[in-house]
């Protein structure tokens, strides 16, 4: 089910009912700026999108509806690759090259940390990559779930490991 509304601090923002449970879509006028699990509390990170992106303002975007549809087509195993844009301010910096390179895991595969942060050109920065993982604000569509810990255990999620495990099952990793 969706409940789509325009909301404060330039941003529209709509929840959807997914196999992993409800997840809350926000987007700006750039692209999805924001997708988080239910269990960070809708309330607090639409807070914490109003205080980081300005003054409310922003009609919903239609990117807002190709999200949506597009995230729809994923959890019903007709779409593998999204084509949305995105909007990447709650990153930079190395968080930002990170999320650059979870974009190139081809769905039904999978990296180490340690494979990511010699990607991203810093071989001993794997915790670094854990976190960067950890704080991905854009879930599912910048596939962190892709990442596992080197022996092939799964790590963490920012969604729970059964959302983490249901992901690379419908993905087929």
């Amino acid at each position: 089910m969706m409940d789509g509304r325009v909301t404060a601090a330039g941003f529209a923002h709509t929840t959807l009912d997914t196999p992993i449970g409800p997840l809350l879509v926000a987007a700006t006028a750039r692209g999805i700026v924001r997708i988080a699990f239910e269990s960070e509390d809708f309330d607090t990170v639409r807070g914490a999108l109003a205080t980081r992106l300005g003054p409310p303002g922003l009609p919903g975007p239609a990117g807002l509806d190709d999200a949506i549809r597009q995230l729809g087509e994923y959890f019903a195993g007709t779409r593998t690759r999204f084509d949305l844009p995105l909007d990447l301010t709650l990153s930079g910096g190395f968080q930002e090259a990170v999320q650059r390179e979870l974009l190139r895991i081809e769905p039904g595969h999978t990296r180490s940390y340690a494979e990511v942060a010699a990607r991203v050109g810093n071989p001993r920065a794997v915790r670094a990559v854990g976190r960067a993982c950890a704080t991905n604000p854009l879930p599912v569509v910048v596939p962190c779930h892709r990442v596992l810990r080197a022996d092939g255990g799964l790590g963490g999620y920012r969604g729970g490991l059964e959302a983490k495990r249901a992901l690379l099952a419908l993905e087929g990793g």
